[in-house]
């Protein structure tokens, strides 16, 4: 919970009350390797902070093949946004790759905190365009480069996610086959 706290004053002020009311909003739950936290076809009920693990992004195409569309990690808000926020049915699945230990909000508990604490908007607001914003600088490089590069810049910037996630999930988000990737390693040792 400490690790949410830090990460929200990293944005805004809170005083103790307000940080107590937003730990008695939380509340703390494991998600075990391989469950979803959200599914495709239904609404996103909950955001969570992750704490512990690793969750991926993901959709299925027209012949059924997974494509992994992002990973997120600790310290970070994980969400399908817009269903959460607008109450539709989510077009992604939100899965744990590791054990995850996360820290969660049910909509109405976060909707009461954006009523209680008068900055609480202001700063989930900061949040959101941080983390757009630095997806778009991960993504945006990804668009015109080989497989090798698009390998070297996803170790680049996650360097610890790489002996975290099963090959077949990063050739997914790389946009590869798993047996390219394999060669892509191989070849770079």
């Amino acid at each position: 919970m400490e690790e949410l706290i830090s990460y929200l004053l990293q944005f805004g002020h809170f005083n103790q009350k307000q940080i107590d009311l937003v730990k008695a909003k939380a509340q703390e739950r494991f998600l075990p390797k391989g469950e979803h936290f959200s599914e495709a076809g239904k609404i996103a009920r909950h955001i969570a902070f992750i704490q512990e693990g690793v969750l991926m992004i993901c959709y299925y195409n027209n012949k059924g093949e997974e494509i992994v569309h992002h990973f997120v990690d600790e310290n970070h808000f994980v969400v399908d946004l817009e269903s959460f926020n607008h109450k539709i049915s989510s077009m992604i699945y939100i899965r744990a790759v590791t054990d995850c230990k996360l820290v969660s909000f049910t909509f109405e508990s976060f909707k009461e905190l954006s009523e209680i604490i008068m900055d609480w908007d202001k700063i989930i607001n900061k949040i959101t365009i941080k983390t757009l914003l630095d997806k778009v600088n991960v993504e945006q490089p990804k668009l015109n480069t080989d497989a090798k590069t698009r390998y070297l810049d996803f170790l680049k910037n996650f360097p610890d996610l790489a002996n975290r996630i099963p090959l077949v999930h990063i050739a997914s988000y790389l946009g590869v086959t798993a047996t390219s990737l394999s060669r892509i390693r191989k070849n770079i040792r």
